[in-house]
């Protein structure tokens, strides 16, 4: 938003946008995440190592089991000789044992990468969260709500699924093929040629339809963030959509947007699911053709040279070749489980390319040094406290090792003022004004004009192109932003109310107040009566951001949870301007009361609420075109007064 609520949020990525690019960062982020759990990804290496050769014994020992076993015991039969099935039945036995082993190493490593999987997205999330909570309001400004919530969602689930899925596979599949390769060679060199021929046509078909499917994942994740956030914009607004009769309209969009997603979903699913059934057949072709050619080899002896072995190639049995057939299965399916899992890989790589973005994204900068600290004036002027007297300081620290300390009285100068958003749009010119402690500042203009901009820069969060903003005589930038906040009071026109009890929100505003100081801030507002009225009262839990209180009740709330905070500035930025005028003037006469012996800036569109102002600033385009009290306004008969008696309207 601009001219006051912040800069606009960016736009989607269309189908026709610059090809997306993975960030091979990411992966390299990621095996560094997954460090801490060397120890289980060993055990995990282990069991795949097992179940790889497991499966490799098993394909091998069916070979043996027909010529040493069973094709002994059918040539005795032709015989006449009963044969014996002890031998065979121990060979199956020896195999069922050695395939149990498999099972239970699939079975650990499985349940161990979940456990890997798990742990890691619970990193992933804190690390998220709690950086997310250092990120500037410029950051939150910019971006949908919706995207930021897909990171914790749609983005953290690709991971899962690859580190718990895909990781585990493709580690099994590598090692499989590698076991596999040498144990084919053991039983023909020729054979293990031919099947590595047809593995390479199956790998460039497989290359060529992955590489045109993983730009489209990358997409994929970049337009489902964007329908997140268009429709939790949608639900949060639904009453608006409901009464301007917008729902054609946000169809419209939404159907745009929808066709975005599933245009890039479509293209990167399209690939990526007709690879399994293409390498599929061409395994099913590879199995018959390899049947054909070794038996073939077998029956003619092709290759074969006297007194040399070429791999028991002048030799080939049936097991040989039924054997090999089961080693070429277990060599072309890893093959296609390692192209079908890439499809995952390049999905949760684009995830963690997103997650990593809003991880990097720089942190609010605070340069600040002067801190707040509870004081007690003496015979030597102010001084810290070691307990609580209600005096505050800042403990100011020079370069010289001396410490000097202020009284926080609430002193506020804005000096030559620019400020703008972007680079390109500039909000505010040369903007000055002087809050004296105890004055309150009204604020008056067109929407866009500034207002609130004016209060974004007194609490830092933006900073100023040009000029100077001083509290009680100290440079802001000087100050720590979280001691500079702390002594600041904000009731916004937005009111944000959290799942809990009515008490837990008022105490929002200062974390260690007792239950009595809320009850008397709830007082203050106006906000005692309603609230001892509600089912469990102050015990009352909020839920869905209080919906089933009206706009005013929700209000009363906030401006309870400011006055608790007890700050010696306040800024109430249009707050009773969702407030009906009976209710209005139960909250004026607790914020006069709240207000008394404070400076406060206060941003209002009905005038009567900015009447007893000490000083009233008229803004337009940036600029402050008018002050004075309300009197002399009226006097000067300009815009204010045009304002005042209705010959012109705020807009």
């Amino acid at each position: 938003m601009m001219g006051g609520r912040g800069p606009m949020r960016k736009p989607g990525m269309g189908p026709g946008a610059p090809r997306a690019k993975l960030d091979k960062k990411a992966a390299i982020r990621l095996v560094k995440l997954l460090g801490k759990y060397k120890f289980r990804l060993v055990l995990v290496l282990i069991c795949i190592i097992i179940s790889a050769v497991v499966n490799v014994l098993v394909s091998s020992s069916v070979g043996t089991l027909l010529d040493e076993y069973v094709m002994p015991m059918l040539a005795a039969a032709d015989k006449g000789i009963t044969p014996d099935f002890l031998p065979l039945l121990k060979g199956i036995i020896t195999m069922a044992i050695v395939c149990i082993f498999g099972v239970a190493a699939s079975y650990f490593y499985n349940i161990i990468m979940v456990s890997v999987a798990q742990g890691t997205l619970k990193s992933v999330r804190d690390k998220m969260f709690a950086h997310m909570q250092t990120l500037p309001v410029k950051y939150f400004d910019t971006h949908s709500h919706g995207d930021v919530m897909s990171h914790y969602t749609n983005d953290t689930d690709t991971l899962r699924q690859m580190i718990s899925q895909s990781i585990p596979q493709l580690f099994n599949s590598i090692i499989s093929i590698s076991s596999v390769f040498f144990a084919m060679v053991s039983i023909s060199i020729y054979l293990t040629i031919f099947i590595l021929l047809t593995v390479v046509v199956m790998m460039f078909v497989a290359g060529k339809i992955g590489g045109r499917s993983s730009n489209f994942f990358v997409k994929q994740q970049k337009s489902l963030g964007d329908v997140n956030g268009y429709i939790e914009e949608m639900v949060n607004g639904q009453k608006v959509v409901k009464v301007f009769c917008y729902e054609e309209k946000a169809k419209a969009r939404f159907d745009k947007m929808n066709e975005e997603l599933c245009f890039n979903a479509t293209e990167a699913n399209k690939f990526a699911n007709i690879l399994g059934p293409i390498m599929g057949n061409m395994g099913h072709i590879q199995y018959v053709l390899i049947a054909a050619v070794g038996a073939t080899l077998a029956i003619t002896g092709f290759g074969s040279i006297p007194g040399v072995d070429f791999g028991g190639l002048s030799g080939l049995t049936l097991g040989n070749i039924a054997s090999f057939l089961l080693l070429s299965k277990n060599f072309t399916m890893p093959i296609n489980q390692i192209s079908q899992q890439i499809n995952s890989v390049v999905m949760a790589l684009a995830g963690a390319s997103r997650i990593f973005a809003l991880m990097d994204e720089q942190s609010e900068q605070d340069e600040g040094y002067v801190m707040l600290v509870n004081a007690k004036e003496g015979e030597n002027g102010i001084e810290e406290a070691a307990e609580r007297t209600g005096i505050w300081a800042w403990k100011h620290r020079h370069g010289d090792g001396t410490v000097t300390y202020t009284k926080l009285q609430g002193d506020v100068t804005l000096t030559n003022v620019d400020f703008g958003y972007t680079d390109e749009k500039q909000v505010l010119y040369d903007v000055t004004l002087y809050a004296k402690p105890g004055q309150k500042v009204a604020f008056v203009g067109a929407t866009g004009a500034g207002k609130t901009t004016i209060t974004n820069l007194i609490n830092r969060f933006y900073d100023i192109q040009d000029g100077k903003i001083h509290y009680d005589g100290i440079n802001i930038n000087k100050i720590k932003k979280e001691d500079l906040r702390r002594s600041l009071g904000v009731v916004l026109q937005e009111v944000n109310l959290f799942t809990d009890t009515v008490m837990e929100n008022i105490r929002y505003g200062k974390l260690d107040a007792t239950d009595e100081e809320c009850i008397a801030a709830a007082k203050l507002a106006g906000a005692d009566g309603f609230i001892r009225m509600l089912p469990d009262g102050y015990d009352t839990v909020l839920e869905g951001d209080a919906s089933g209180l009206s706009q005013g009740q929700r209000q009363l709330i906030s401006i309870a949870r400011a006055a608790v905070a007890d700050p010696p500035v306040m800024i109430m930025d249009e707050a009773t301007s969702s407030i009906d005028t009976r209710t209005e003037a139960i909250v004026q006469r607790g914020m006069d009361r709240l207000m008394h012996g404070r400076t406060v800036f206060v941003i209002a569109h009905r005038l009567s609420t900015v009447q007893n102002s000490d000083v009233i600033m008229v803004l337009e385009k940036g600029r402050i075109i008018e002050r004075g009290s309300h009197d002399d306004l009226i006097a000067q008969k300009g815009k204010y007064y045009q304002l005042y008696t209705g010959a012109f309207e705020l807009s």
